[in-house]
């Protein structure tokens, strides 16, 4: 019988300093020592012969890559390509979207400052309205409700994260993109940190676009993330790097494919690797060790607040949280709190910002021991006085 005290998985799967408390997969993930080798061998076999492997055998490498992950998802690997991260696949659509003045894109409060960014950014230069708004943690029926009641007439786009960035909460996008679609509002999921952690169907979820990372809780090699585009809106979609399209070697007859897939030489390894990453799950339980890191996650989320004295940002159902979990801090230096976890304890944990307040977010991975969370609180409960304000 396995100790309860051990990690879900062994550590030695991973190329993890064995020092540290790693609390923070959810930034860049870990990749295990078995999917590098295979990306290694996949580099390995292009330096063998670049021109055969480039060239000739570009379209059977990549269908190769598509289709298991495009079978996880539920998806039909034609209506999804393979990108380097989330975050450029969200600037592809978001560019590609002909937005006018007075436009408003509408999201909610918890998205990735990095996309927040971008949103503003470019709706500075087309004249629409980013509106970021304010919805209840009560439940998801609430929350659903509450966005949707910040629709406008001018509401063009509903941009919304499966799992957010800096609350590490699960959005109940499903109901939203259903909404949006009978309304004839684009809908974009920002779904970086789902697969993996989530049972992602994206038929069922039916967003026009969905972007999200497997090389974060997939555990796939860094540089492997995807797009996946409905039929219908694909059209849409104009390429951040314009290439050889229907004119060149991988040339697939979908015009998606044709004009995002091939954007010049790149390493494949990472893309080619996600196949291994999903065996690695499907052969190291995946299930039970998500089953069990959501049990260590809501444990120690109990824990941290009782050490921090603060409301928890939502309630203990697992249709909020799975794997990732954020708890508010009260006023702190979280610069300085984060330095110090690290450096006087070797605890890798994010502080993040939110609304004028800072979350600890914590992420549990099948790596991590009810040891490595008992650390993290030990460390906070030393650490957290002397970073107060």
């Amino acid at each position: 019988m396995p100790n309860r005290e051990d990690p879900p998985l062994s550590r030695q799967l991973f190329h993890l300093d064995p020092a540290v408390a790693f609390l923070n997969h959810g930034s860049f993930g870990a990749t295990p020592r078995a999917v590098l080798a295979e990306a290694h061998r996949w580099q390995v076999e292009m330096e063998r012969q670049p021109v055969a492997f480039l060239q000739r055998r570009f379209l059977e490498l990549m269908e190769g890559a598509r289709r298991p992950l495009a079978s996880a998802l539920n998806a039909d690997p034609r209506d999804l390509v393979l990108v380097p991260n989330a975050t450029v696949a969200l600037n592809l659509v978001a560019r590609s979207l002909d937005l006018h003045p007075g436009d408003e894109v509408l999201a909610s409060e918890h998205e990735y400052g990095a996309m927040d960014r971008m949103w503003r950014r470019l709706c500075a230069v087309s004249g629409a309205v980013y509106r970021p708004a304010p919805a209840p943690l009560t439940n998801h029926a609430t929350f659903a409700e509450a966005l949707w009641s910040a629709v406008t007439p001018r509401t063009r786009v509903l941009f919304i994260s499966h799992v957010t960035s800096p609350t590490a909460l699960i959005l109940p996008v499903a109901e939203l993109c259903r909404r949006a679609r009978a309304r004839g509002i684009i809908t974009i999921v920002d779904g970086a940190h789902a697969p993996g952690q989530i049972p992602v169907d994206l038929a069922a979820i039916g967003a026009d676009f969905y972007a999200a990372n497997a090389h974060k809780w997939l555990c796939a090699p860094k540089g492997s993330a995807f797009l996946h585009a409905r039929p219908e809106a694909q059209r849409r979609l104009e390429p951040l790097a314009i290439s050889w399209g229907d004119a060149g070697f991988a040339v697939t007859g979908s015009p998606f494919l044709d004009e995002l897939q091939w954007t010049g030489t790149r390493d494949l390894s990472a893309w080619l690797a996600i196949p291994s990453a999903l065996r690695f799950w499907e052969e190291n339980g995946g299930e039970t060790v998500r089953a069990r890191c959501r049990e260590l996650a809501r444990e120690s989320r109990r824990e941290l607040s009782r050490l921090t004295g603060t409301e928890p940002l939502c309630s203990d159902s697992p249709e909020w949280f799975a794997q990732m979990f954020a708890v508010p801090l009260p006023p702190c230096d979280g610069p300085r709190l984060q330095a110090e976890l690290l450096v006087r304890h070797q605890v890798e944990v994010p502080v993040t910002r939110w609304r004028d307040g800072a979350l600890l977010r914590v992420s549990v991975q099948g790596y991590n021991s009810p040891r490595d969370l008992a650390r993290l609180a030990a460390a906070l409960a030393d650490c957290l006085p002397r970073a107060r304000r």
